[in-house]
């Protein structure tokens, strides 16, 4: 009889899974909903609440998680980023444990520009008396203006790093030879 292979250690746990592919649907939904949706925007707004929450357990996780899931361990300072830059010509696997320190940044950044979606989300009033955030009437009608405009152009954002991180995924997958869609399914990689 031999022994089964060893298996690889756990890169996600499957809090940061869940997290992930919830966020995934959430904001597909919410941006789906936001641009093609009904004109009554519940399903917009329920979205965005679900994004919120999210947010909320992935900033408490970021400290008290696993160790590939706290902050700590994947914001690294500028010479690990332009470090690892130097290496990304070369067609290997980086085999990075958890985030390489250029993704760990672009977590960062898409954590970052989801919260002020979110927060912008929660005050905006498009004065169409229907689609409303719910604590529109706790600031003045200048900064639900304000938030009006910049949860366009944060959504805009948003869709830049979402496409960087696809075309990453794609970049590791093809040149680097390098799967990163499997270990956040299973948690371990191949």
């Amino acid at each position: 009889m031999t022994d089964p292979a060893p298996q690889s250690p756990q890169i996600w746990d499957p809090f940061v899974r869940l997290f992930h592919w919830l966020l995934v649907v959430a904001v597909t939904g919410g941006w789906l909903l936001g641009h093609f949706g009904p004109l009554q925007m519940s399903w917009h707004f329920y979205a965005g609440y679900l994004v919120l929450a999210l947010l909320v357990f992935r900033l408490i996780w970021g400290f008290i998680g696993p160790r590939n899931a706290r902050f700590a361990s994947f914001l690294r300072g500028p010479g690990a980023v332009l470090r690892y830059l130097k290496t990304l010509p070369a067609r290997r696997a980086s085999q990075s444990e958890g985030h390489n320190p250029l993704g760990g940044w672009s977590v960062a950044a898409l954590l970052i520009v989801l919260a002020g979606q979110v927060g912008t989300g929660l005050i905006l009033d498009p004065e169409d008396y229907i689609n409303t955030g719910p604590l529109a009437g706790y600031v003045s009608s200048e900064w639900n203006r304000w938030a009006l405009g910049w949860h366009h152009r944060l959504g805009l954002l948003l869709a830049v790093l979402v496409a960087f991180h696809v075309g990453a995924i794609l970049f590791y997958r093809f040149w680097k030879r390098e799967d990163l869609v499997t270990p956040m399914i299973t948690g371990r990689r191949r």
